[in-house]
């Protein structure tokens, strides 16, 4: 399992100022999803005093079921007020799984990561 901030190459913008992204593994599922919360809340409390925008960025996740969900979920409820969250999922199974299991709703889904990082508040895409 592999789950570290997103890599970036040395041309590509870095996160902006109160922003941080997340890369999630290739496959979200029972074996693994207990184990990320754990890591992705420990990211979210290092930057707790300045952390306006979480983003997960499920565009290398290949296979997700309903872990996933609930790990997206679990994210939400436990984020502090001042913070927002945004999902990046392109077209695909992890998409497709967060749009049949109504998560879309609730929480804006981008196709990329410049999408989520520049869209007004509160939107969905």
């Amino acid at each position: 399992m592999t789950f570290h901030p997103q890599s970036r190459e040395p041309c590509e913008p870095c996160e902006p100022p109160g922003c941080a992204v997340l890369a999630m593994p290739s496959e979200i599922d029972f074996c693994n999803a207990s184990g990320l919360l754990p890591l992705i809340m420990t990211a979210v409390e290092q930057r707790s005093d300045a952390l306006r925008l979480l983003v997960l960025d499920l565009s290398g996740t290949r296979f997700m079921d309903s872990q996933g969900v609930r790990l997206i979920a679990a994210v939400r409820r436990r984020l502090p007020d001042s913070t927002l969250l945004r999902v990046v999922a392109a077209p695909g199974v992890a998409s497709r799984v967060l749009e049949l299991s109504g998560l879309r709703r609730d929480v804006p889904v981008h196709d990329n990561l410049a999408e989520a990082l520049h869209a007004e508040s509160g939107t969905a895409a």
